[in-house]
């Protein structure tokens, strides 16, 4: 029995090793496929408007790192039945399985590997990545992309306690917001309303000044209404808050993430979904690799005579199948279905009862 178990601990340590080598070798494989299509067919783009070679570098080193986020799926997968598949061709787990040792006994090496791997991911998800995406979209937006404004509409802000404010159209080109209101209201009764044909900026005083207002204040006596062309006016929001790029909440730390969540929660924000999509997807994503770690060994632990190409095939099948999910869950999510973090975990759920299946039903 001591030497069974000690066998076993020298193949736990085989298999880790043999996993996390092919996990990085595959990793570093289909990011360097990906980076040399990117970079033939931004070529051209580089040369036109003279980009430094250093920021190029910088750039390809953050877009390695968003690849290795969002190929983890696929790779994970695709190194399980690769190692998993040569030990059935080499009889290996009939060996092992035929010493006494259970199936669940020998997938706990795999689950270690996958879950280093899970590990590894949340804290690049969490601290690395957003830093990573950050420069991803700084670069495309000074070197790759023309000069543009960001328009948004129909901007819902509570401002504090009692004070809510609305922007029809607001463009970043001038920060200049147009048809503004900022209305105090308490226990559901309007007190006061500011209205503005515009609301700009001002970069001499840090403040926003409205142009042509119109005040209306409810007291118990009736309503006083006053009118002007200029008032400066002291708001807890500043530009920095609308010229944003659309992927902001993938560029922010996981602290700044729910820091910012919690301020859009007070605000009453209408893009708060989005941030706390992107806090369900970073917790949720390390399981991935568990779950298709375990559905992984399960389909290519048995010997088959045409080798390992259509395990290998299946994995990337599977690994497509996972991805797709999750990107229509995602959507979903942020379309505003009713429970968004179920959505978000759906590709897992789904993918969790399958293993449960397989396991079930698939001889081994």
């Amino acid at each position: 029995m001591k030497e069974n178990y000690n066998h076993m601990k020298i193949l736990d340590k085989l298999i880790i090793k043999d996993f996390l080598k092919t996990y990085f070798f595959v990793v570093l494989m289909l990011i360097m496929i990906v980076l040399v299509l990117d970079f033939t067919e931004k070529n051209d783009a580089f040369i036109r408007n003279n980009v430094p070679a250093k920021h190029i570098l910088v750039y390809l080193g953050n877009y390695g790192l968003y690849l290795n986020n969002l190929l983890t799926p696929i790779t994970v997968f695709i190194s399980v039945i690769f190692i998993t598949s040569k030990m059935a061709g080499r009889t290996e787990i009939i060996a092992i399985l035929s010493s006494g040792t259970s199936f669940v006994r020998m997938l706990w090496p795999f689950f270690i590997a996958a879950s280093m791997i899970g590990v590894a991911s949340f804290l690049l998800n969490g601290w690395v990545l957003p830093g990573a995406t950050a420069g991803v979209t700084e670069f495309k937006s000074r070197w790759l992309e023309e000069d543009k404004f960001y328009t948004q509409q129909n901007i819902h802000i509570k401002v504090a306690p009692d004070l809510y404010a609305y922007i029809s159209r607001y463009y970043t080109s001038g920060n200049t917001g147009y048809n503004f209101t900022l209305e105090q209201i308490r226990d559901g009764e309007l007190l006061a309303k500011l209205s503005a044909d515009r609301i700009v900026w001002d970069t001499a005083i840090n403040s926003w000044s409205a142009k042509n207002w119109r005040m209306r204040v409810l007291t118990d006596e009736g309503e006083e209404y006053t009118v002007g062309e200029t008032m400066d006016t002291l708001l807890s929001i500043t530009p920095n808050d609308f010229d944003l790029p659309s992927n902001h909440h993938e560029t922010l730390k996981l602290p700044e993430l729910s820091r910012l969540i919690h301020v859009l929660e007070d605000r009453g924000a209408d893009n708060v979904n989005y941030y706390k999509i992107e806090k369900y997807v970073r917790f949720m994503s390390p399981f991935a690799a568990i779950i298709l770690t375990f559905i992984g060994v399960i389909v290519s632990s048995r010997k088959t005579r045409g080798g390992s190409g259509f395990q290998i095939a299946l994995g990337f099948l599977l690994a497509f199948i996972y991805i797709i999910m999750f990107l229509l869950s995602r959507t979903f999510a942020e379309a505003g279905t009713t429970y968004p973090i179920l959505s978000i975990w759906l590709p897992n759920i789904v993918f969790a009862l399958t293993g449960l299946l397989l396991y079930k039903t698939v001889p081994r």
